[in-house]
């Protein structure tokens, strides 16, 4: 009987309940997606700021000079790191969230008499650690090779050097040949550089097994990053291990303002959804009056009748969530496209969580139904 009576009243009075769904359909909507994209939002962020490049640095205490990428160290024993003593603790401390790491020993070298700076590295490393440098030709794989060499934009518009041609670096009275295997874009100071292997920086400079800094780019929050910051540095109490705050800061407070305005936007929506719903049911409770003093003039308790319009509502807003849900979905992949140029990916546990909310804010909405339990049958009957 309940079941009948609960369809019989949905079936009626249709044109207030699809304004009310419509509301509810609508909310859900958008606060799937906004869900969707909070809980996708740490993992877009991330990528967009590992473009940038690496965010941890490994550089001497000597001097407390915090070296940042794209800077030059001068070749001086008390500013030179042991290469092999950082490698093997970044191998006990390798994480799945390390993207990248990487050597570097910066020296000044002359080209046909002209300065010039020449890092030497992991070159394997480089397009990963530094995702949007553009490059013509081909990036070098293997670290091994210390005949080829990539060059900066602007370094090899001042040198003349192009793709496969061979250029000549000297050092305090050490030479080396190596070719051009590709000329680099980075949009910084890295295109007045020019980029060789290690062992390569080594011959030349005759400093092996020293390096001037080492650099990594770790995914994560910025929280998690000053955490493997902070327990690399435990493990290399002779070096000075940070991450580059402008990078990690920037990233935490855009994650947290993010968070917030969704938070917020959510909260919004879920007010203005339960007025549209209270708007609806105090329309309809004002309509039902005739029908609650007949089943009160029935022998119906006020508990069933109540039950019976809550469990209407009830519906209402299920109906209402598992739709907009749905809709949510379609509407998350646009957002994440024109945003992050990248779909966001749907989250289950997103349905059941906005169908939950969209419950709760049609029973909050159906606050003026209580005016229903104050009917008086004997005012009814006489039609008053």
């Amino acid at each position: 009987m309940f079941g009948r009576l609960l369809w019989k009243m949905l079936r009626s009075n249709r044109g207030r309940l699809a304004v009310a769904l419509v509301a509810v359909i609508s909310g859900a909507t958008v606060i799937s997606a906004l869900l969707d994209l909070q809980f996708d939002i740490e993992r877009k962020l991330t990528q967009e700021f590992r473009a940038l490049g690496p965010n941890i640095v490994v550089s001497a205490k000597s001097g407390g000079q915090v070296v940042t990428p794209g800077a030059t160290v001068a070749s001086n024993s008390a500013d030179l790191l042991t290469e092999s003593v950082i490698e093997h603790t970044l191998e006990a401390h390798r994480t799945p969230e390390v993207v990248a790491s990487a050597p570097f020993l910066f020296v000044v070298a002359r080209v046909a008499g002209t300065p010039v700076v020449a890092a030497g590295t992991w070159l394997d490393q480089l397009a990963k650690l530094n995702p949007t440098w553009r490059i013509q030709g081909d990036w070098i794989a293997s670290r091994d090779d210390a005949d080829q060499c990539l060059v900066g934009r602007k370094a090899a518009q001042q040198l003349g050097a192009v793709r496969d041609a061979r250029i000549g670096l000297d050092y305090l009275g050490r030479h080396a040949q190596l070719r051009v295997a590709g000329v680099i874009d980075s949009g910084g100071e890295e295109d007045n550089q020019i980029f060789m292997n290690l062992p390569a920086a080594w011959n030349l400079t005759g400093e092996q097994p020293y390096i001037s800094l080492w650099q990594l780019s770790v995914s994560g929050t910025s929280a998690s990053i000053g955490d493997y910051a902070a327990q690399l540095g435990a493990a290399l109490p002779g070096y000075d291990v940070r991450p580059i705050r402008a990078v990690t800061q920037a990233e935490g407070s855009l994650l947290d303002r993010t968070r917030l305005l969704i938070a917020s936007m959510v909260v919004l929506i879920l007010v203005l959804t339960a007025l549209c719903v209270l708007a609806t049911m105090m329309a309809l409770a004002m309509e039902r009056r005739k029908n609650v003093g007949l089943m009160k003039a029935l022998g119906g308790s006020i508990a069933r009748i109540m039950s019976l319009f809550l469990a209407e509502v009830g519906v209402l807003g299920a109906v209402g969530g598992l739709i907009g849900c749905a809709a949510g979905v379609a509407l998350a992949r646009w957002m994440g496209e024109r945003v992050f140029n990248a779909s966001i990916a749907p989250r289950w546990e997103v349905f059941p969580l906005t169908i939950v909310l969209m419950i709760v804010v049609a029973l909050a909405g159906a606050l003026p139904l209580r005016l229903l339990g104050k009917v008086k049958p004997a005012v009814i009957l006489r039609g008053e």
